[in-house]
């Protein structure tokens, strides 16, 4: 709903500029015609004297018109630096803009991806659609999906990309930076991703996959596609929406292939049964 505030209310100042543009360029130009005119008077009168030399001038009238065109002068200058600032709001305005729509769609993908999720209780198919998701909407190249078993206390691979799966190291519960984070169930980023040398036990990213507080599993990032060099701040909205997704979606998955294995154990058990 931010986002479609942000856009309403983006649009509404819009008009708001467009409007104080016109209203300032049709008050510049009053000022411009009315100062012409005053000057026009001016001449008029100098041009008078210099024609009816016995006649005195009305050098009141003169100094009144003088004045009159120093203070539009000034109106003029005012009005032209109210335009100045309106275009660097305006500049920022666009810029603003372009971030909210940028935000928006990427909302609108996650919104998507979400959808896809839990479109599926089959374990595999979860599993297939968390990697596109870190493809396409994070720009990973090398990374891999780790769950945690819970009777060794320990995270192994179940998905990868761009590493062969067997590659990717069992880590227990509170070894190394990928441990840790599957205990503290706290984001992990390196500090300086340009330099990151590629290390299995130490990832440039490290995600949790929680329920609530629960950590399932996590998803560990060891390089980027080549057009992402660095990681933009709604990225990190979306590895902490997406990990949250991604647990729900997995846990559920596997609560249902345990029980459809049990259906089809008791279901053998009873036809052994009734024969």
């Amino acid at each position: 709903m931010a986002g479609i505030e942000d856009h309403h209310g983006g649009a509404n100042r819009a008009e708001e500029f467009l409007q104080i543009f016109k209203k300032g360029a049709e008050f510049t130009q009053d000022l411009l015609k009315e100062n012409e005119r005053l000057r026009f008077q001016i001449l008029k009168l100098e041009e008078k004297e210099r024609q009816e030399p016995g006649v005195p001038s009305d050098d009141a009238t003169v100094r009144r018109l003088q004045e009159k065109i120093s203070t539009l002068e000034e109106e003029k200058a005012q009005i032209l630096d109210r335009i100045r600032e309106v275009e660097e709001e305006n500049l920022d305005f666009a810029n603003r803009y372009v971030d909210i729509e940028n935000e928006n769609n990427m909302l609108a993908n996650l919104y998507i991806a979400s959808y896809q999720l839990h479109s599926t209780l089959d374990f595999n198919e979860v599993l297939q659609i968390i990697l596109e998701i870190v493809i396409n909407l994070i720009g990973a190249e090398q990374f891999g999906v780790m769950l945690l078993d819970e009777k060794t206390n320990s995270l192994r691979a179940v998905g990868s990309e761009g590493i062969e799966r067997d590659e990717l190291p069992v880590i227990e519960l509170g070894e190394g930076v990928i441990g840790q984070m599957a205990k503290t169930g706290e984001n992990y980023f390196v500090d300086d991703l340009e330099h990151y040398q590629k290390d299995l036990t130490n990832p440039m990213v490290c995600i949790p996959l929680k329920i609530k507080e629960h950590v399932i599993g996590v998803i560990v990032i060891y390089s980027l596609l080549e057009q992402k060099s660095r990681f933009a701040e709604v990225d990190y909205e979306l590895f902490t929406l997406l990990a949250g997704h991604a647990a729900t979606a997995i846990f559920s998955s596997k609560l249902y292939s345990e029980s459809e294995r049990k259906l089809t154990t008791i279901q053998g058990f009873i036809d052994l049964m009734t024969k």
